[in-house]
Parts: structure tokens; sequence; C-alpha cells
């Protein structure tokens, strides 16, 4: 090969990296990042209440029913686009609604809760983050939807909207009530 013909080679190799790369960016969703505990079980866990740091909530206490794990902090901004939704549909899911406070002061977290209101059936503290590392918790908002015997399901990173609700949840929260594992 003519080596005045190598840079134009290495411009159409870039060139054609470059291409895929926008072309595979557009047939996946960024905010579904496939999580390896989809399917298998919840990590074990006890942590203390938002209200009362001396109760202790766990796993066990939440077997026997689908629960939807709703990830929040008051330090986190695109938790105030999903918290409304979350106060309007949250009912509607039919499922426990469980809130998971990441890396949040209380008093903070109270404040805030005090302030939007509060869609929780019960609200859990991670306040060192280290439950939510057995998550696989990038960050806030996630929500992992968890059947009733405590195997994950889905996981949703991102603000949840009317629309996730309409097309994942709310399938995927009856198929479980039928006995369906998705």
């Amino acid at each position: 090969m003519n080596a005045r013909f190598l840079p134009l080679a290495g411009f159409a190799l870039v060139f054609a990296l470059l291409g895929f790369g926008i072309w595979w960016s557009g047939r996946h969703d960024p905010r579904e990042v496939p999580s390896p505990l989809i399917n298998k079980p919840a990590p074990t866990f006890s942590l203390p209440t938002l209200d009362d740091p001396s109760k202790k909530i766990g796993n066990q206490d939440l077997a026997g029913q689908p629960y939807l794990l709703n990830v929040f902090a008051s330090w986190c901004f695109a938790c105030r686009d999903e918290h409304p939704i979350l106060m309007q549909e949250g009912k509607r899911l039919g499922v426990k609604l469980v809130g998971f406070n990441y890396k949040d002061e209380p008093a903070d977290a109270k404040r805030w809760i005090a302030q939007f209101g509060d869609p929780y059936d019960l609200i859990i503290a991670d306040l060192p983050g280290d439950v939510a590392i057995d998550f696989g918790v990038t960050g806030a908002p996630e929500t992992f939807l968890v059947d009733a015997n405590g195997v994950i399901r889905y996981k949703y990173i991102s603000p949840i909207t009317p629309e996730i609700i309409a097309t994942e949840l709310l399938p995927r929260i009856a198929l479980m009530k039928q006995g369906a594992p998705r």
C-alpha cells in the first residue's frame, strides 16, 4: 500500500467508528442501564426509617408483596421533577412505594418531604450510601421494582414520568400480580 494513502485510511476508519457510535446511540435509551441485579434477589439490607432512626426496615419486612423502591434525596434536582408525579400517581401503582433516602442529612430530607409532600408508604434512609452501592445505585433518582419474593424485576434511571408509569411500571406490576415474573 502506498504510504501517502495511510492518513486517508486512518481518517476513514475513525469516521466509520464515529458513525457507528452515533448510529448505536440512537438505538439505545441511556436511561435504561442494564443492571446485573435484574431477576436476582435484592441485596439484603436493614436501614433506619427516616422518621424513627431506632426503627429498622429490611428485606424481610417488605417480603410477600411487590414494592417500588424509589431512590431520592433533597439535594437531587431531578427528584424535584419526579416528586409531583409520585404524589399524583403513586397510589395508582397498586404496590407499596418505598422511599430510599440516599446520602442525605435526615433534617434536610424531612424538610424536603414537609415542603413537597410525602407520596411514600415508608421511607428508609441510607446516609452512608452503603446499601445503595449494593443495589448498584449511581445517583438519584433511580427506581427498582421488586416482586413479592424479593427479586428485582426492573430498574429505571431518571425521573419517573407518567409515560414510564403507563408503559413500563403498570404492565410489569399487573404481570407480577398475576404471578408472572415480569
